[in-house]
């Protein structure tokens, strides 16, 4: 294991030594077997969400689409506001419990199979075998002096990952501004200035860590590597190398049985060192650099299959097991430990605390301001007089009519007041004048006196009472005071 640049010992500047060595490039060999199909699985999936989301409809408009300028972010069939972003606080939550269950169920699951690094990573690296090779054919292109041929290979990979890096940064864009507008000012290059930073440095971003600095994100940029250990116990599955079977490794024949010749299952192939991504050798013990992409069980499994051995010499599990040589189901029964059931209880409250919470939204929000400019006042007909404003937000895609009236102060009314019609979507600031007659604020006193504010929302024209009244829908009650002036 080297780190970015290693200090070595040197007689100084004056003898012409570099005082730092540069990590040697890994290049990967590829490798098939069953974790790597649900590796491009996961690729394939989280790549069709990814890119396709911004040209899918729903009512009219974009799907999914985060709208910074009109503060509103839409996500299929809701619609939130600024005020909402407790559901972004209690996402996010979601998904740390989510990382600590896993983590501790099986390690670095996220990193291996569905972390952006490691799945821009996998497109870079099969972007880059279709125009140079597989792993030797790479290196030995590396070593080669400039050509013609190598010129075009290198030139050909370097357009295909400028290209899917601009796409993932006019997508990454495609989620704030909408998709097919964003398209026809890129087309007509009439683009504003921050699209065209972030589609730029987006798309640097990736095809910089999945081109070129890989392994080197996963070691020494991404925290997660550090304090993954915090997370992990004996008992959590991670990929083992099994020494007392391996051991002592060695080269030998097909069909023949290692313990016949004194050695173990290993015969020092080097391919789970060959195929992994970020160049450990499994068999010295897991390290932190170790992603659990399991694309070193993959090859050993071949391998395995090959020399006519069992497969399993390097595999998913515990160091519980792997001391008291438990079988799969023991492991996986102490797997499911008071540690991972407790994650998993608190991870299923938030869940459906989130759930049930989004699904009894209010369809619309208010918020009562006093005018400050004006506290009270006295009025036509010695009737004192409070004004205040009311924000009004449509928290629906349809239009919706309000109804406001003054409760827990008698004899108030609401001076020159009718029915708010809010389009879809639409937050309004409107005005309101509550008025007192003279007796009722004699009898109340000076100072301030608690009221409430009902805010209704009304039912559409076909939905009434058999009285003729509106029908309502939805109630919000806001406290607010009235000022009697001295």
């Amino acid at each position: 294991m080297n780190p970015v640049v290693i200090p070595i010992v040197a007689e100084g500047p004056a003898h012409g030594g570099s005082l730092y060595i540069s990590e040697a490039k890994i290049q990967p060999r590829s490798v098939s077997g069953w974790f790597a199909t649900w590796r491009w699985l996961l690729v394939w999936f989280t790549q069709l969400l990814f890119y396709g989301l911004p040209w899918l409809s729903w009512n009219g408009r974009q799907a999914v689409l985060l709208d910074l300028a009109a503060r509103r972010f839409y996500i299929f069939g809701m619609v939130l506001h600024p005020q909402d972003v407790i559901y972004l606080a209690a996402l996010l939550i979601l998904s740390a419990f989510a990382l600590f269950l896993f983590t501790a169920v099986a390690g670095r699951l996220w990193c291996g199979f569905a972390c952006p690094q490691t799945v821009y990573t996998e497109i870079f690296m099969w972007v880059e075998s279709k125009f140079e090779g597989d792993r030797q054919a790479r290196m030995k292109l590396d070593a080669a002096p400039w050509s013609a041929a190598k010129l075009a290979r290198r030139g050909g990979k370097q357009a295909v990952w400028i290209a899917i890096g601009v796409w993932t940064g006019f997508t990454f864009v495609a989620y704030f501004t909408p998709a097919r507008s964003l398209a026809g000012e890129v087309a007509t290059l009439t683009v504003g200035p921050w699209e065209a930073f972030w589609i730029l440095f987006y798309g640097f971003a990736t095809y910089g860590n999945a081109g070129y600095m890989r392994e080197q994100v996963c070691k020494y940029m991404c925290p997660y590597a550090r304090f993954q250990s915090a997370m992990f116990d004996r008992d959590t599955l991670v990929i083992s190398y099994d020494a007392e079977r391996g051991e002592p490794r060695g080269s030998r024949r097909r069909g023949v049985d290692p313990a016949s010749v004194g050695k173990g299952d290993c015969i020092d192939c080097t391919l789970c060192v060959q195929v992994c991504p970020t160049g450990i050798d499994i068999r010295k013990g897991l390290q932190y650099e170790c992603i659990g992409c399991a694309a070193c069980i993959d090859a050993c499994d071949a391998v395995m299959d090959k020399m006519g051995s069992p497969r399993g010499l390097i595999r998913y599990a515990t160091q519980n097991g792997m001391d008291g040589h438990w079988s799969r189901r023991q492991m996986w029964k102490r797997v499911f430990r008071p540690r991972v059931l407790v994650y998993t209880c608190v991870l299923g409250a938030i869940a459906a605390a989130f759930i049930a919470s989004l699904a009894l939204r209010a369809p619309f929000k208010a918020d009562i301001v006093r005018d400050r400019g004006s506290l009270a006042r006295l009025v036509e007909g010695g009737r004192i007089e409070n004004v205040y404003r009311v924000q009004l937000m449509n928290a629906t895609e349809r239009p919706q009519r309000f109804h406001i009236d003054v409760e827990g102060l008698a004899d108030a009314t609401l001076a020159q007041w009718s029915d708010v019609e809010l389009a879809p979507t639409e937050a309004r600031w409107v005005p309101l004048a509550v008025q007192l007659p003279p007796q009722a604020a004699g009898a109340l006193g000076p100072g301030a006196h608690a009221m409430k504010f009902r805010i209704s929302l009304l039912a559409d024209d076909d939905h009434e009472h058999e009285d003729g009244h509106d029908k309502v829908r939805a109630e919000r009650h806001e406290k607010s005071t009235f000022v009697v002036p001295r």
